[in-house]
């Protein structure tokens, strides 16, 4: 008994000791110690998921991805099970009892291109499957587990030069000769129309080490994908566009092909005027379901993406399931913690007797999976809540769910719930350690009428130990898109503006996706325009509640959001300072150098010598002498979706010119998604600069670096 006062005071230590470690405010640098979870896939049986553990590679200048395997009861802690640190893209064989993956060298090269591993799940090391000279995609197993199909870019010359010294005196040039408006893409460099993607297949091992020859089922000059294998496994559908300059096409088209493992001309089997995305096949094989935008004439600047159903027989046409509802079936939103490697994507999933098809779907802010009538396209909600269910899976006969789910407090974790959405239990908790290290607060979520009398969805981020009777500086962070949507899903940088003292305020305006077509398409040919008014209101309704210092608004966003950030300085002087990310100035330099040709009259009426007053009146560098607020400009120098010449280079030079205070932040070697999976040292020093410059302006915190010293 006389020992208990000192149990009950070492209880409150430990008590003190937990409570002091959850008091520490998030970091820039946190991101360091952040794991996501991508592409899950359960097993045949439904006892085991395995999926891609992704973190920050020990230098901190890329990402290590590694296969995982944890049990669907919830039971077990997960454990890893490949051994490489770029081990992807996990597949289930039909029995269970081998898994395959692709792995990938550690440096670019020939050398380190992507091959299908096989791992035998009933104990043995992994081994190579395939060898291809230009790498594979993800394995397709075959339903009976005879075959896996999969994709590469390889030629037969490739294969038939493998293992060869080359002839002295010859080399392959490395002159490119463009013929096509499209000829490099974000992130992925200079394309290669010589080199499209087709389908390949390779038998499955009867044993362990067996590595048969794989066999290319598809030829041509275009690229394939969404494979498919029929129930019986005597072919595979798969898409196609045979269209050699789709960007002339007003409405996108896909065609269906099927072809046979054992080789044979492929079969179209139907023309689609969409452009299809992942395909599901139906239960009794018959019916595909797949995402798609229905096309319009006139084109329109936004689509809403809808369910699709179609037979699988000649000529057959696909059925909209969801025209009714007017939100976005197979959506995403904007945050800055997916997984920056190995993902994965989503596909529709059919209930067991085919009568219903489980999708996800974005309503305003929030991503949850519907269950939607594969006859009447009713829609029942499958899931609910204030959170974003990122992937999605199912076990073979349909009572399982499996899935990925972020909040604004939790990065993304994996869960198990029965096919109803009940009973959701969590897997993973990678992250649980640094969340009890760290202050994470959830966001107000505001609506308020604009100036047409259109409702209109805001966050605000508040400093973790907010106190309403004080001023706060507000920084106003504008999404990309346009046609993209903020919600709740965890962002890294809204929580840790916040924790640096910063209100955040983050808005849908007009154009966002979540809310509907006729919401969405406003914006058609008034990009920018209406949608800044929103966001002057979104600031002005914050402000009303009394705890903004108005002298000390900030004002950043990137892509669209940079191009509104751009845009609203010249309209407005009510910010001390503003950050354009990754932005357009000239969107006439913009459409003659973005990697992808926008030849239909989307965004505006004509090209840029047609609708000239368009392009020349919504481009900020056209009124640069009216903006007077100083300006940071972050820019990735291999961003090929808004390159940096057509962007802040020129508002730039013209603010120097004019004397503005102004500097311009570059990132070598970093493409358009810097923010979310840039080099990961790259993601904390843009984060470090665009808080750098608001403290600056707003705070008065000295930055020298941002000077330019006067000569002594």
């Amino acid at each position: 008994m006389k020992r208990t006062p000192l149990r009950l005071f070492a209880i409150v230590l430990l008590f003190v000791s937990v409570l002091g470690a959850q008091t520490r405010n998030i970091t820039e640098k946190d991101l360091f110690d952040f794991v996501w979870v991508g592409d899950p896939q359960i097993s045949p049986d439904g006892s085991q998921v395995a999926f891609v553990r992704v973190t920050v590679n020990s230098a901190k200048t890329n990402y290590d991805t590694s296969v995982w395997l944890v049990a669907a009861s919830g039971d077990k802690e997960p454990v890893r099970i490949t051994s490489g640190n770029r081990d992807f893209g996990p597949r289930w064989s039909p029995d269970g009892r081998y898994l395959s993956f692709v792995r990938s060298g550690e440096t670019p090269g020939p050398a380190s291109a992507s091959q299908i591993y096989i791992l035998p799940m009933f104990g043995g090391e992994a081994f190579p499957l395939t060898s291809m000279p230009r790498g594979t995609s993800s394995a397709v197993w075959s339903p009976d587990g005879k075959w896996i199909a999969f994709t590469s870019n390889a030629k037969p010359e490739d294969i038939a030069k493998q293992g060869k010294p080359a002839t002295p005196g010859e080399r392959e040039s490395d002159v490119r000769v463009i013929t096509r408006a499209v000829y490099r893409s974000d992130g992925g460099g200079y394309l290669d129309p010589t080199r499209p993607s087709h389908i390949w297949v390779v038998a499955a091992p009867s044993s362990v080490g067996e590595k048969p020859a794989p066999k290319q089922l598809t030829s041509g000059p275009f690229s394939e994908g969404n494979i498919v294998w029929a129930k019986d496994g005597s072919r595979m559908y798969y898409t196609t566009n045979r269209s050699p300059e789709p960007y002339y096409d007003a409405i996108p088209q896909t065609e269906i092909f099927s072809v046979a493992p054992a080789g044979g001309a492929p079969s179209l089997l139907s023309k689609v005027d969409m452009g299809v995305g992942a395909m599901a096949l139906s239960p009794d094989g018959g019916r595909v379901a797949f995402v798609a935008s229905q096309p319009h004439t006139p084109v329109k600047s936004y689509t809403q993406p809808d369910l699709w159903v179609m037979d699988l027989s000649p000529n057959a046409r696909p059925r909209n399931l969801t025209t009714a509802f007017d939100f976005d079936i197979g959506s995403g939103l904007t945050g800055d913690q997916a997984p920056p490697r190995a993902g994965g994507g989503n596909a529709p999933i059919w209930s067991a007797d085919g009568r219903s098809i489980t999708v996800g779907f974005a309503k305003e802010g929030r991503l949850n999976l519907a269950s939607v009538d594969a006859g009447s396209g009713r829609l029942s909600e499958v899931t609910r809540g204030d959170h974003a269910i990122m992937l999605y899976r199912s076990t073979d006969d349909r009572g399982k769910l499996i899935y990925t789910r972020s909040t604004p407090t939790r990065i993304g974790d994996l869960f198990v719930a029965d096919a109803n959405g009940s009973n959701a239990r969590q897997l993973t908790k990678f992250n649980d350690a640094l969340y009890a290290k760290i202050k994470l607060t959830e966001p107000d979520d505001v609506w308020f009428t604009s100036f047409d009398g259109k409702r209109v969805q805001t966050w605000v981020q508040k400093p973790p130990d907010f106190d309403p009777n004080k001023k706060y500086p507000l920084i106003l962070n504008i999404h990309g898109g346009p046609h993209a949507a903020y919600g709740y899903i965890f962002d890294h940088e809204f929580q840790w503006m916040a924790a640096k003292g910063y209100v955040v305020v983050y808005p849908n305006p007009r154009g966002s996706t979540s809310y509907g077509q006729d919401f969405g398409n406003i914006i058609q040919h008034a990009y920018p325009g209406d949608d800044h008014k929103d966001l002057m209101l979104a600031v002005d309704e914050v402000i009303k509640r009394g705890y903004i210092d108005t002298t000390k608004l900030g004002i950043t966003g990137g892509s669209g959001g940079g191009v509104l950030t751009n845009y609203a300085v010249t309209q407005t002087d009510r910010f001390a300072a503003a950050v354009s990310q990754r932005d357009i100035s000239n969107w006439a330099s913009w459409w003659y150098t973005a990697d992808f040709a926008q030849f239909q009259p989307s965004w505006f009426k004509g090209a840029p010598f047609e609708d000239v007053e368009g392009f020349r009146e919504r481009s900020a560098i056209t009124h640069v002498a009216k903006i007077k607020t100083p300006m940071m400009f972050i820019l990735g120098e291999a961003d090929h979706r808004t390159p940096p010449y057509a962007g802040g280079e020129e508002l730039f030079r013209a603010l120097k010119y004019r004397k503005v205070p102004t500097v311009m932040v570059r990132f070598p070697n970093a493409s358009h998604d810097l923010s979310r999976s840039g080099n990961p040292w790259h993601r904390i020093e843009r984060l470090q600069h665009i808080v750098g410059w608001f403290d600056k302006w707003m705070m008065g915190v000295p930055k020298p670096e941002y000077e330019i010293d006067s000569p002594k």
